[in-house]
């Protein structure tokens, strides 16, 4: 299901992309189309030279001996990932962009970045890559022939509002890059704990954007309906349409503001997409 504010959240790009898919008879035209979103994927967006490119594994690829998967491998492989993402990170940043990079997503719990870090102690590098390219969930959304692609942000099933807002702080927008080396969202992945979704790159209150960041990020005992942690969060809804007339327009700002608890955000979440809505923006209240 797509977002309503897409082009506002930043991800309007992987809102509008097709599925990139290797099929037989494919012109070289195509094959070079996928052979470049295959780099832009795996490598977060980040520009990439000529003499830094695979030049072996693409002429396998051209040739039918590599699939999609196997050049995304190869990718993640290399020296050139190994120096970008590996080498200069703390070792739950490497995570989390391998997440994003060859799962389309983030981490779901501390549990799945404690897998990966104990394979890459015991089994090293490769097997890390591996336990993600080879896994039953990778097979199941790409197979061998489609480029991964962003998907974290879309409902689906077994998905939690938590891992929707973190994919937020992990992609916005087609500037974009992963050149930042600390843990974007490691602390909130570990106490599972959604994050604000804002605009990109703010803007004054009445400049166009649907919703705007809120100074009010301390947790509260206070307040009708707070769990047993004392945190609520405020949710924006946009994008009801009327009941009655169904060709009415869909607002453009955020029309319905919940307050609820953390243990019911995913309840709310899976309602407002039944009724064909979007989340505007997702911040904890003093």
């Amino acid at each position: 299901m797509s977002l309503q504010q897409a082009a506002n959240l930043g991800i309007s790009l992987f809102e509008d992309a097709n599925i990139i898919e290797r099929k037989p008879n494919d012109s070289d035209e195509r094959i070079s189309q996928i052979i470049n979103a295959a780099y832009r994927q795996v490598l977060g967006n980040s520009y990439i030279m000529s003499s830094e490119r695979l030049v072996n594994a693409e002429s396998r690829f051209r040739n039918g001996q590599l699939s999609v998967r196997d050049f995304v491998r190869a990718i993640a492989n290399s020296d050139l990932y190994r120096q970008r993402f590996f080498e200069p990170s703390p070792r739950y940043r490497f995570t989390e962009l391998n997440f994003k990079h060859l799962l389309g997503r983030t981490p779901e719990n501390q549990e799945e970045m404690r897998y990966h870090s104990d394979i890459l102690d015991t089994l090293g590098y490769e097997a890390d890559i591996d336990a993600y390219l080879d896994s039953d969930e990778y097979s199941e959304a790409y197979g061998d022939n489609i480029v991964p692609y962003y998907r974290g942000y879309k409902t689906d099933n077994n998905r939690t509002m938590v891992e929707f807002t973190h994919l937020f702080a992990m992609l916005r927008g087609a500037a974009s890059s992963d050149s930042n080396k600390s843990p974007v969202i490691h602390k909130s992945v570990l106490t599972q704990t959604p994050l604000s979704v804002i605009p990109p790159s703010g803007g004054a209150a009445g400049a166009g954007w649907a919703f705007q960041d809120t100074p009010l990020t301390s947790a509260t005992r206070q307040g009708v309906g707070a769990g047993d942690d004392g945190k609520i969060y405020r949710v924006e809804v946009t994008g009801y349409r009327a009941k009655v007339y169904n060709s009415f327009p869909k607002y453009r700002r955020p029309n319905k503001v919940y307050m609820v608890p953390f243990n019911k955000l995913f309840q709310l979440y899976q309602t407002i997409h039944k009724q064909g809505a979007s989340v505007a923006s997702v911040t904890p209240v003093n």
